[in-house]
């Protein structure tokens, strides 16, 4: 019977091991720093193209990304970031959005004065973390929620209609990635797939005339892929700087 019970032991621990890697809720130890000097929320000028947006969404709880910055595949993707620092951290830590790439001495993440200060137990324990400036964390991709805002298209500055169309997409919700954006014509139907600029800048020349619909492609970390087409199109006379609500949420 001996050796029975060390080959089902075995098996129930190799399967352990499986399903460890690929958990997909489980906390990666990392480290974290802070814009050093920034005011309380993020930058205006992130390599993920979101402008003044970038500072402000999520109230401001934002941070740059090293590895998960992904060539701009991690733009607008939501982690949890709590420090392990008892003495100073809760639990609970952050929630934070990607906005912008970079790193700092073997940091995933370098985040917003106010989001690395809300990783503290206390205003006191805040302020320590803020001089201890680099820290020890662990972190997770969560859900991106925002509750009252459909997925909005923000058409850049630099567009020139109606020879060259970029925009930014905000408020990306759910746990999943978007890898993919078509631009199509309402009236035939005709699709053309965009570029990604930089970040999470979608660019294209020669954009299709009349009203436009966009196609976006979720995808997981498990392969699966999702198109979502938005209930409101880009108006045929769309202008740089506007922005304009899909009415549709993602919750993926």
């Amino acid at each position: 019977m001996r050796p029975a019970l060390i080959l089902v032991v075995a098996f129930i621990s190799v399967l352990s091991l499986g399903e460890a890697q690929t958990c997909t809720d489980c906390f990666v130890s990392s480290r974290a720093a802070y814009y050093p000097n920034s005011d309380e929320q993020g930058t205006e000028t992130g390599a993920c193209g979101f402008g003044t947006f970038g500072a402000t969404i999520n109230g401001g709880d934002v941070s740059a990304a090293s590895d998960l910055y992904r060539d701009g595949l991690g733009c607008g993707a939501c982690y949890q970031v709590r420090c392990t620092n008892s003495a100073y951290c809760s639990d609970k830590g952050v929630n934070v959005v990607i906005t912008d790439h970079g790193s700092s001495d073997r940091t995933d993440f370098i985040l917003s004065r106010r989001a690395f200060g809300r990783m503290a137990q206390t205003k006191d324990a805040a302020a320590s973390l803020l001089a201890l400036g680099i820290i020890d964390i662990q972190y997770r991709r969560v859900s991106c929620s925002y509750p009252g805002k459909n997925i909005t298209v923000k058409i850049d500055e630099n567009s020139n209609y109606p020879y060259y169309l970029a925009f930014v997409i905000w408020y990306q919700q759910g746990k999943q990635d978007i890898t993919a954006v078509q631009l199509c014509e309402t009236q035939n139907f005709a699709c053309k797939l965009l570029d990604r600029s930089y970040g999470a800048v979608w660019t294209t020349t020669s954009p299709p005339s009349g009203p436009l619909s966009i196609r976006m492609l979720f995808s997981d970390d498990d392969g699966d892929e999702t198109w979502v087409v938005p209930v409101n199109n880009i108006p045929e006379s769309w202008k740089a700087g506007e922005t304009y609500d899909t009415g549709v949420q993602v919750n993926v």
